[in-house]
């Protein structure tokens, strides 16, 4: 198990060339020692891999058994695509490594990969709104003060199959690792800080994502916070010092012992925020106190959200002992993620127009924020592409009834609302379109996004628009963006 953090703000790592890491994730052997499996052939694997669909040259294919699906069914695929071997539970006749147990065994292979990489600071991140941003956040802060020595989990593999496959892609000569760590039932977030056992577990914020399965809010706070339990001794726990519920979540931190560390607007914040101002490009200049210091840094990602977001990556490199300066250029430097705030420029009449594409989630504090920034957007006019907020159980309609108000305030002059749970919202806006205040907006109700995107052409899109498309992600937003940026590729 790696040392724990001396402290949380004065640990530092020595850096490593990126062509200095070895180009062998696993060897046969490696496997064989972890799982307690046999292998058939020698072998020497680049990556680790669960789906058939995914796999890439090199790569060793884990045969996962689902209640649905069972991976040996894909092995033929695998080896098409370019695996090396697999890790399976029954012979095959293909180059493998048999063991007891699949699950159990990438299992396995994830607690090996995380004691080999004895020199490797581990930083878990969970919380309702903003994991998978400043997971890439953190990650590009590190990635750079280490010359490509950080390791991340990839899209939003969060779950208890993403973690411990993240965490077996880690090379042992890491110098960083950044895990998501992602729930919707209380229970979950436990086991997957028992995977990773990070020695910086960051919690973005509390809001109402998944009410429906946990309750409350608090109850949301208290699942969020078992991210502490995993903490190795001496670890740190970076809580939102402006959340409703930061004493709550300081109060589970220092049950397991963590050292705590609080960012945001707060007073007594850690990492406070002192100052920001617009930035050319849509982000912000942002001055922060941590106490022993003032910084000032470039944030390229647009949003107030992201201000505070800044502000929790800061405090999370400090306390892995990354380097601020490298830090505040990657911040600088970051674009948006597919599906989480990338911005394309595609055909309008008599031009083009900007759409960000948020397709990806949603909850009630998402949305507010989304639409804050596309408020501080310049545009000829402001569009919204608004889906479903999924898992709110009896609180949807309340919650997507109270969008009408930061619809109203960011100045949207066509709302196109998607799924059946928008209906509420399009009763509500129907309600303050008539008055003064919704003077100028129309909108209309569909059901998917195909009709969203018939919705749009009615519309029209013109010269300096900016469209926001943001939804659950069972929605399919994701396809009404494909539409739009194909035709920019293709010139349609």
């Amino acid at each position: 198990m790696n040392a724990p953090v001396a402290h949380p703000l004065l640990h530092h790592w020595p850096v490593v060339a990126r062509d200095a890491l070895p180009l062998a994730l696993w060897t046969a052997a490696e496997i064989e020692a972890a799982t307690g499996g046999t292998a058939s052939h020698d072998f020497q694997a680049s990556g680790v891999e669960m789906d058939s669909r995914d796999v890439k040259s090199g790569d060793v294919f884990i045969a996962l058994q689902g209640e649905a699906m069972d991976g040996h069914k894909f092995i033929p695929q695998a080896f098409e695509k370019g695996a090396v071997a697999a890790i399976v539970d029954r012979p095959v006749d293909y180059p493998h490594v048999l063991v007891a147990d699949t699950t159990a065994a990438l299992h396995a292979l994830a607690h090996a990969a995380r004691d080999r990489a004895v020199e490797a600071v581990r930083i878990g991140i969970t919380g309702s709104v903003g994991k998978t941003g400043m997971k890439e956040a953190i990650f590009a802060c590190l990635d750079r003060a280490s010359r490509g020595a950080a390791h991340r989990s990839v899209r939003s593999y969060n779950n208890h199959v993403g973690v411990p496959l993240s965490l077996a892609r880690m090379p042992a000569r890491s110098r960083f690792g950044v895990f998501e760590m992602g729930m919707n039932h209380a229970g979950e977030i436990a086991p997957l800080a028992a995977h990773a056992c990070p020695h910086v577990a960051l919690i973005t914020t509390i809001a109402p994502a998944h009410i429906e399965n946990l309750g409350s809010l608090e109850a949301i706070a208290d699942e969020k916070s078992q991210i502490f339990t995993g903490l190795v001794p001496g670890g740190v726990a970076i809580i939102p010092a402006d959340s409703e519920w930061a004493d709550r979540m300081m109060a589970h931190a220092k049950v397991c012992g963590a050292n705590v560390v609080t960012f945001g607007r707060a007073a007594g914040a850690d990492v406070r925020l002192l100052d920001a101002i617009p930035a050319a490009g849509g982000g912000s200049l942002v001055t922060a106190d941590l106490g022993d210091r003032r910084i000032c840094y470039t944030i390229a990602e647009p949003g107030e959200h992201w201000i505070v977001n800044s502000l929790g990556v800061m405090a999370a490199v400090r306390a892995a002992g990354g380097d601020l300066a490298s830090a505040g250029l990657a911040l600088a430097e970051m674009g948006g993620l597919k599906g989480r705030g990338a911005r394309h420029t595609i055909p309008a009449n008599g031009g083009t127009a900007l759409l960000i594409d948020e397709s990806y989630n949603a909850n009630p504090a998402s949305m507010r924020a989304t639409l804050m920034a596309l408020a501080a957007t310049p545009a000829a006019r402001r569009i919204v592409v608004l889906g479903s907020m999924k898992e709110l159980g009896d609180f949807a309609d309340a919650f997507h009834r109270q969008l009408a108000e930061p619809i109203i305030d960011a100045g949207v002059a066509h709302a196109v609302l998607v799924g059946p749970e928008m209906r509420a919202l399009a009763e509500e806006l129907g309600k303050v379109a008539a008055d003064s205040l919704g003077k100028g907006l129309t909108f209309a109700h569909c059901e998917g996004p195909a009709e969203a995107i018939a919705m749009l052409g009615q519309f029209g899109l013109t010269q300096g628009d900016a469209v926001l498309v943001k939804g659950s992600n069972s929605v399919g937003l994701g396809r009404l963006v494909s539409h739009f940026t194909n035709k920019a590729r293709t010139g349609g």
